[in-house]
């Protein structure tokens, strides 16, 4: 690591501290030479996933891609950034966790769904309506229809929280 002002290489760490959710560590440091102070952050770094689309093509996953279909999807509803930021970290961690490169999107679709099915049933049939291609009002109904027997399905318990 070089002083960006000075180019020295003569740095020492004044502070260390996790961040995001232990997934990054953030590091003030300072020039031995000059005493410029700055930032840095380090990251596992981790193998990039390829998504392969319902046409076939392939693209790199872009969590933020994402985000902001989920973002769309829970509009004028009581879900909040967080819960949508842990959502996706939760179905990136999945992914990476399953071991394969590619994956298809209808995979990443389905664990979209299963999550929002529980978050928010508005969000769930907006989502569903854009990832199904719901083509008429009979689709629509199957889904609202499968919803309905999902929330039969969940213990009472459950409903409550």
């Amino acid at each position: 690591m070089r002083c960006s002002q000075c180019l020295n290489d003569d740095i020492k760490v004044i502070e260390s501290r996790d961040v995001a959710d232990g997934q990054a560590v953030r590091r003030r440091r300072m020039c031995n030479k000059c005493g410029y102070r700055f930032t840095t952050y380090e990251r596992i770094e981790r193998p990039q996933i390829i998504v392969i689309k319902h046409d076939g093509t392939r693209q790199l996953f872009n969590r933020n891609k994402l985000l902001g279909g989920l973002y769309r999807a829970c509009e004028k509803t009581p879900v909040t950034s967080l819960q949508l930021e842990h959502m996706v970290n939760d179905i990136e961690e999945n992914l990476y966790s399953c071991g394969e490169q590619e994956v298809g999107s209808a995979i990443i679709g389905d664990l979209v769904m299963q999550r929002l099915s529980l978050l928010n049933e508005v969000a769930y049939v907006r989502f569903a309506s854009v990832y199904r291609r719901f083509k008429d009002i009979a689709s629509f109904e199957k889904e609202l229809t499968h919803i309905r027997q999902q929330n039969r399905q969940q213990p009472a318990d459950l409903l409550e929280d």
